[in-house]
Formats: C-alpha cells, sequence, structure tokens
C-alpha cells in the first residue's frame, strides 16, 4: 500500500502536472481519511464477526487503492483532460467526478451487483481488467524500468523468482521488502540518487488536514458525460470483484455480508471525491494469503493507521526522494502481469479466446492515447495530421479511436458475446450484441462522448451481429458443455501479494483489485 500512494503521488506531478501542494497538502490526507475509515470499518467487521461466531482466527478484509483505478483515472481521465486544457485543476476535476460516479455505481451495486455478475461471463470481466493490466498499469512501468535496466532488473529478478517461482528467503525475510532494499542500495551506490533531493523533500514536509473540497467536484460534474464510458464498467467490475473477493474470504472460514462491503467501498469512494482524492479505494483480493501469514482484525487497521499518518504529515515526498523510481516500478509491472494472468487461471481454456478479445479495446485505447500524447508533446494533433497521413503511415487511427472509447464496457460486452458464441448459447450471444448496439448508439462505446444516435454503423454492426447470432440459434445448433472445473478454485486462483504491500510471505497475499 505504501508503494501504491507513492506511485499515485507521481503520477499527479509527473504525468498531470499538478502542485506538491494539491497532492500532499489536499490528495493525500484526502486519500489518508479514506484508508483509515475504510480500515476501522472492516475492523470493526471482523471484530463483529469474532465476537458472534467465538473465534480469534477471524481475518479482516484487506482494503486500500485500487491499481487499476489509479492508472485508468490518470491516463483515461484526467491526463487526456490536462492535455485539452492545459490546466491541472480541471484535469482534478474531472477525475474527482469520475471517482464520484464509481462510488454512486458500487452503492448501487450492493443492491443489484448479483444479478448483474449472473448475467456476465467470468472471462468477459477478467479480460477486460487483464486488457487494463497489460497496458495502463504495465507498459509505462515497463518502459520506465529499461530507461534504468542496471537498477530494475534485479529488483524484478527478486520478486519474481520469490513470488512466481515461491523461493523462500532465509528467515522469511519479505520478498518485496528485499527487492526494494537491492534496487534502493543499487542506485544510491550507483550515483543514481541524490542527497540534495532529500534535503529538498524535507522541506516540503508539511501537515496536510483534510478538508471539503465540493466546489472542485462539483465543476468536474458538470462534465459528467464523457465519464460515463469508464466509470459504468469499472464501477460493475468493482463490485463483481467485491463479491469475489468475499467468496474467497468465506472459502477460508470468514463470511462476511457482501452487502456491507458494497456500502463501505461506494462510501469511501463518494467522500473522498468530497475531500479531493480522485483515487477510489477498495477490498482486494488476498484474504486467504493474509490468514495464512498470521493476520487477524488488526493488521488492516494497523495499516491504515501508518498511511494516514504519512499522509497527514507530508511524509511521502521524503519517503519518494529516499526510494528511486526504478526500484518500485518493477512492483507495479510484477502486478499488472498478475492481473492479466489471473484472467487465464480463473475461467475455462475455451474461453481463453474471449479474455483475449476482450482485451482488444484496452490495447486500442492505450495506443490511441499514446499517439495523441506523442503528437500533443509535437505541438499538434491527429486532427491536424489528418486521416490520410495516418493511412501513409500505416497507422488506422479512426479505427483505433473507435474501438477505445469506452474500451471498459466494449470489452466486457465483446467478451461476451465471444463466451456465449463458443458455448453456442446463441440467444445469450445475441442478446450481448444487441446490448452492445444500443450502448454504441448512445456512445457508451465506441463513442467520444455520450449522446443518442452518437454512431450508427457501429450500433448497425453490433445488431447485424446479433441477427447472425439468432439466426443459428433459431438453426437448433446443439450448445456446448464447457468444463467449468477446468480452472484452477477460487483460493488457489488468488494471485501471490505485491512487493507493494511489504507483506510477509504467505502461500498467496494478494494485489489490490
Amino acid at each position: 500500500m505504501l508503494v501504491n500512494v507513492l506511485v499515485l503521488a507521481g503520477l499527479c506531478v509527473g504525468v498531470v502536472k499538478m502542485s506538491g501542494h494539491d497532492v500532499y497538502e489536499v490528495i493525500l490526507p484526502a486519500l489518508g481519511v479514506e484508508l483509515l475509515v475504510g480500515n476501522l470499518f472492516y475492523f470493526w467487521l471482523a471484530r463483529r464477526l469474532a465476537m458472534r461466531e467465538g473465534r480469534s482466527d477471524v481475518t479482516a478484509l484487506p482494503y486500500g487503492p485500487s491499481v487499476p483505478h489509479m492508472f485508468i483515472v490518470t491516463f483515461v481521465i484526467m491526463l487526456p483532460t490536462y492535455l485539452q486544457t492545459k490546466d491541472p485543476v480541471q484535469a482534478w476535476q474531472a477525475g474527482l467526478a469520475w471517482a464520484f460516479i464509481i462510488g454512486v455505481i458500487i452503492l448501487i451495486g450492493a443492491f443489484v451487483g448479483p444479478v448483474i455478475r449472473r448475467l456476465t461471463p467470468r472471462a468477459a470481466l477478467l479480460g477486460t481488467l487483464a486488457g487494463i493490466s497489460l497496458t495502463f498499469i504495465s507498459m509505462r512501468p515497463a518502459a520506465q524500468m529499461w530507461e534504468h535496466a542496471w537498477i530494475a532488473l534485479p529488483v524484478l529478478a527478486i520478486i519474481v523468482i520469490g513470488f512466481v517461482s515461491d523461493v523462500r528467503l532465509p528467515r522469511g525475510f519479505p520478498v518485496g521488502l528485499a527487492a526494494l532494499l537491492v534496487g534502493t542500495a543499487i542506485a544510491w551506490i550507483g550515483g543514481y540518487m541524490s542527497v540534495d533531493d532529500i534535503s529538498d523533500s524535507a522541506e516540503q514536509i508539511a501537515v496536510g488536514l483534510p478538508t471539503l473540497n465540493l466546489d472542485l467536484l462539483f465543476d468536474g460534474l458538470e462534465g459528467i458525460s464523457p465519464l460515463l464510458a469508464t466509470a459504468i464498467p469499472l464501477g460493475i467490475y468493482n463490485f463483481t470483484e467485491a463479491m469475489s473477493n468475499v467468496e474467497s474470504a468465506a472459502a477460508a472460514g470468514d463470511k462476511y455480508e457482501l452487502r456491507s462491503v458494497l456500502l463501505a467501498d461506494g462510501t469511501g469512494a463518494i467522500v473522498g471525491s468530497c475531500l479531493g482524492s480522485p483515487f477510489p479505494p477498495a477490498v482486494y483480493v488476498g484474504h486467504p494469503g493474509w490468514k495464512a501469514a498470521g493476520g487477524r482484525i488488526g493488521y488492516s487497521l494497523a495499516t491504515g493507521v501508518v498511511i494516514f499518518v504519512f499522509c497527514a504529515f507530508g511524509l511521502f515526498p521524503l519517503i519518494g526522494a529516499l526510494l528511486p523510481t526504478p526500484a518500485i516500478v518493477p512492483i507495479l509491472l510484477y502486478i499488472g502481469l498478475v492481473i492479466g494472468s489471473q484472467a487465464f487461471r480463473a475461467v475455462p481454456k475455451a474461453h481463453y479466446a474471449a479474455i483475449v478479445l476482450a482485451c482488444v479495446p484496452n490495447i486500442a485505447a492505450w495506443a490511441t492515447g499514446l499517439i495523441n500524447d506523442s503528437l500533443a508533446a509535437a505541438g499538434t494533433s491527429a486532427e491536424e495530421v489528418g486521416g490520410e497521413a495516418f493511412a501513409s503511415a500505416g497507422v488506422v487511427y479512426d479505427g483505433l479511436l473507435h474501438l477505445g472509447e469506452g474500451a471498459v464496457l466494449a470489452g466486457m460486452v465483446l467478451g461476451a458475446i465471444c463466451v456465449f458464441m463458443i458455448d453456442r448459447k446463441f440467444d445469450w450471444a445475441a442478446g450481448y450484441a444487441f446490448f452492445g448496439a444500443a450502448l454504441a448508439s448512445i456512445g457508451l462505446i465506441h463513442g467520444a462522448k455520450v449522446e443518442f444516435f452518437a454512431d450508427g454503423e457501429i450500433a448497425l454492426g453490433y445488431a447485424l451481429a446479433g441477427v447472425v447470432c439468432l439466426a443459428f440459434h433459431l438453426l437448433g445448433v446443439p450448445r456446448r458443455e464447457v468444463d467449468v472445473t477446468d480452472p484452477v478454485d477460487v483460493e488457489d486462483a488468488m494471485p501471490a501479494a505485491p512487493p507493494a504491500e511489504l507483506a510477509p510471505r504467505a502461500p498467496a497475499p494478494g494485489v489490490p483489485a
């Protein structure tokens, strides 16, 4: 969690060009309050469960910054707004509005979530997340690693050996901490770090108390419609992932009420956005691992208190000056790899093609963003370059742009269609295709903004695909029985703990959702 907060602070300052005051004295104190109150709630929830069942081995649910949302809100919401307006405050306002919408959707999900999850194949949900992990989570850290590979690659080696190969260090020394210490030592010895930076960072230490920033939130909500295309599917993902995590905890012996978890996550996102934080926290994967490591009802609360103190007293600039970026980013690459690989571990092999298809819109969105950012850095834009110039260079820009709009929701729809076609449930495939047509017609997928009849040709394409599926259904093609026991079970499918948590080594601690 410590590294996650360092990363999101670096994204605000380095990518969105926000001022240090806004980041360290407004956003981080707001996030600190979210984490403190949220972890206090989950401590209470675990304590209530322990008292009700008369047990002393109850483990609290882990709660912290959501890694996918950190990168999505930065690169899909805030950065495009900044590039368009050249105003980091407007980018911040858009991020707050997006986080608020996420919270509202999660609250709604507390009541309708089970139905949506029952109707959407897991390959579609995890596939679109895998697309996010490969692009928005993994690619930037990977590029940063290769800028200073002499620091980053040894760190990555330790992480892979410890967490993927499952090699334990002597005396159970935490693998994540070992990787971070080795990378930090190499960077300091090699002259990458500067003592002057520490002095400058120490001067920035200041107490930051959270305050209401409703004016920023309301200004951001005025431009709400373009945010819906990413907020709706990610909100849906949040509450479906929460369902999986609650099921995982139940399998480990701790049965929590799903509605309480969703209400807490949604409320945390809304309160955080009102205080100025565009980064919604969530319950993340890994309860069984924390339980196996000996974590009980107090570990999550202790983590929340420590992070709150660091946020409130402005210690993160100093921590950032002590820890080199090339030693941190391999942790993020590892998280991206784990989230991406989990999709293939948790679904039947027959649905692998659906996972890949669900990834494609996010890859297109990432590629389009990279093109736009590069053109903006050169002082031009895609509109000024023109479609013919792109085509002459072999770049299908317009197609990438349409494919990547509303990528998360588009990936879920395409993945679901593919799953049902693979299973020969052509009536369900047709239903999702017609649903895709409706979404495209109002711009929630493949559209630059939400409006009626946003793109008739794409909506027509989905509708005709639905007609094709419906025709095969009417032909009476027999359904295929897919072996749902093919993937590993829920607990075994939990990915290894990210070094970001710097937790004691356990069989399978988790990563943020």
